[in-house]
């Protein structure tokens, strides 16, 4: 039986330009699943991106609280929230988000090497990465010398490294044309199925929703609906 590794309840984040007040999320309550992938959907401007922030404990909420792994992300300071993201997130963005002057291997053991990780069990991690995304033989080239989709998979190989439970991708296939994205997607599934781990995407990717287990429709800042697909997550499995 499926339990939510993420619980968000009644969240708010309110931003003032001037006299102006702007709900960027308004409200909303929901629940991550562990072992599945969700998808958070919506137009530009929605309140997505500001969602997935609060609840990588990046941003803080005007009011309610997010959960991770049952703990309250609100009472942490700056430090704590930091080693949650270091120890227990992997971030992938629709930008790759790569070093230029780093190869791929160097990108993967970046957040690793701010781990303080020593160097045999750092670099049996980028090994490690680099194999499952089937990019071991691109390991010393640098993100110039790769393709946009190879760039995403050192992007996930990255996340991947530090065995997080949860990774958050940002439109990862936002740059990318159908047939990449669509490999990227058979990527993250297999990191469902395989390693599982929780995948939650920020997507207007009509492929992504279609695969996704869950999926969160957001506009204005609210939740205005809630899809589970049948065939793989059963509402059953949610209570």
């Amino acid at each position: 039986m499926r339990a939510p590794i993420i619980q968000v309840r009644d969240l708010t984040r309110v931003y003032h330009t001037g006299s102006a007040e702007v709900r960027a999320v308004n409200g909303i309550t929901l629940d991550i699943f562990s072992g599945a992938m969700t998808a958070i959907v919506g137009r530009s401007g929605s309140g997505k991106t500001t969602f997935l922030n609060l609840i990588s404990g990046l941003d803080q909420p005007t009011s309610g609280e997010v959960l991770f792994d049952g703990e309250a992300l609100h009472p942490m300071n700056e430090a704590q929230r930091l080693r949650l993201r270091q120890q227990k997130i992997g971030f992938v963005f629709q930008s790759f988000g790569l070093l230029p002057l780093l190869t791929a291997a160097e990108n993967i053991g970046v957040p690793l090497r701010m781990r303080q990780m020593a160097a045999k069990e750092r670099d049996g991690r980028v090994t490690e990465a680099l194999s499952w995304v089937g990019l071991l033989d691109r390991a010393q080239h640098r993100p110039y010398e790769l393709s946009g989709g190879e760039q995403q998979r050192v992007a996930i190989a990255r996340a991947l490294a530090v065995r997080p439970q949860v990774i958050l991708a940002d439109e990862p296939t936002g740059q990318l044309d159908s047939a990449t994205g669509r490999r990227i997607l058979d990527l993250l599934r297999r990191l469902v199925v395989e390693a599982e781990i929780t995948v939650v995407v920020v997507t207007h990717d009509p492929q992504t929703m279609e695969e996704a287990d869950v999926v969160h429709e957001l506009h204005d800042g609210q939740l205005i609906a809630t899809r589970h697909k049948a065939s793989r997550f059963s509402t059953a499995a949610l209570n």
